[in-house]
């Protein structure tokens, strides 16, 4: 009996020494899926924070976009590591199940064993048995090992108890871990429900968003088709009226006989009032006031990429001005107006000469000048007209010399 006993003491402790190896493993790759977990939703927390930045702005559907795909493909990771996380505790809850059913089959054999010691010693309770017993023995050497197999019996008993008890404790500790890996379960099986509850309406939103994109794309090329055509219009206005006014300037200065020298080709021919005016409006240049009280340039000159159709690329003549609706418009030095136009998509136009320069002021809704009038720096000309979606003012001003188009920004002063 004593010899089972040390048996299945053995493979108690084997059982043990096999679980504690087990558990590190399963617990380091637990907590590095929670390690993960965590920074995929501070990820989509940071993302959700920028994307509620770039909300504000209501004409920035592709950069919504963007972070919200950003978002998706976090939370469809997140997603991933709760299903991992699952795997790996369904993994726990069934090595755990396989313990307990081995330590509760090693309790049912220690019961047992422990039932025929008991038995056995309730037989051989009688002290005048086991001393007879004893001196039944044909030698001494057998009397002593009788004497050590009464007392083996009775330890044997008490390691017995013992294991019992500790084989209990374990199988105890082993459903109590059960319970709670299941309680886990449970809750990433809840986290789970939600995420995936979450990521089908961010998908809904990332289609509708699609769909908006392509009918603003739709909408911004149709825009500035007919804004290049509305500038078109305004640059042979201006080249119409320019080209006049070098003609009429070349007639008298020949009419004059002040000029000695050839008039040149596109080129003013200046009066010396004239030339003292350019050379005024020349110095100046960097501290010429702006064409409103209050805006920012929202459009610069030259060739540029679109600021959200991919691939498209602008030429401004000059540069666009955002300030407030109904805002006046006011002219950046003293001058003459050379003409007030009309034209379609660009609303009115005024343009005023200051010797071989001009500035040219569009996208009036109303002007208060008219052609031949004289005017003061920052004198009121006009009423500034809306941008597309008619949310700010917007004024496009551009500055010429002869017939060369000048960058305005360059011109007026920095703010």
């Amino acid at each position: 009996m004593s010899g089972c006993a040390r048996i299945f003491g053995f493979i108690g402790a084997a059982l043990i020494f096999i679980s504690v190896l087990a558990q590190p493993l399963h617990a380091q790759s637990k907590k590095e899926l929670e390690q993960k977990k965590e920074k995929l939703l501070r990820e989509i927390e940071a993302t959700n924070k920028q994307l509620r930045q770039v909300e504000r702005n209501k004409n920035a559907t592709a950069a919504q976009l963007s972070e919200l795909r950003k978002k998706i493909s976090l939370r469809e990771n997140l997603i991933g590591t709760i299903n991992s996380e699952l795997s790996t505790i369904g993994g726990e809850i069934a090595t755990t199940s396989r313990e307990i059913g081995e330590l509760r089959s090693d309790l049912e054999t220690l019961k047992r064993q422990y039932a025929a010691m008991i038995r056995y010693a309730y037989r051989n309770r009688n002290i005048q048995q086991q001393l007879m017993f004893v001196f039944a023995s044909a030698d001494f050497n057998q009397a002593y090992k009788r004497v050590k197999y009464i007392q083996q019996t009775g330890s044997a008993r008490r390691r017995q108890a013992e294991q019992i008890q500790s084989t209990q404790d374990r199988l105890n500790g082993k459903v109590n871990e059960l319970e709670q890996r299941r309680k886990e379960k449970n809750n990433l099986k809840e986290a789970e429900v939600r995420q995936k509850s979450t990521l089908e309406k961010e998908r809904q939103e990332q289609d509708k968003l699609m769909r908006n994109l392509s009918d603003r794309e739709k909408k911004l090329r149709k825009e500035l088709t007919e804004k290049q055509e509305a500038r078109r219009r305004l640059d042979r206005a201006i080249e119409n009226i320019v080209r006049k006014e070098i003609e009429a300037s070349r007639k008298k200065a020949v009419a004059s006989g002040g000029s000695k020298e050839a008039p040149k080709k596109n080129v003013f021919s200046l009066t010396p009032e004239a030339a003292k005016l350019s050379n005024s409006f020349s110095g100046n240049k960097g501290k010429l006031p702006w064409p409103v009280e209050q805006g920012s340039i929202s459009e610069s000159f030259g060739e540029h990429p679109h600021k959200e159709l991919k691939g498209i690329v602008v030429q401004n003549n000059g540069i666009d001005i955002q300030t407030s609706k109904g805002a006046s418009a006011r002219a950046v030095f003293e001058g003459t107006v050379s003409g007030v136009v009309s034209i379609p998509g660009a609303g009115k136009a005024v343009i005023i000469r200051h010797g071989e320069y001009l500035s040219v002021y569009s996208n009036l809704t109303s002007v208060t000048v008219g052609s031949g009038d004289k005017v003061s720096t920052k004198q009121r000309i006009g009423t500034v007209g809306n941008t597309s979606d008619g949310q700010k003012g917007e004024m496009h001003l551009e500055i010429w010399k002869n017939t060369a188009k000048l960058n305005p920004a360059s011109w007026i002063a920095a703010r």
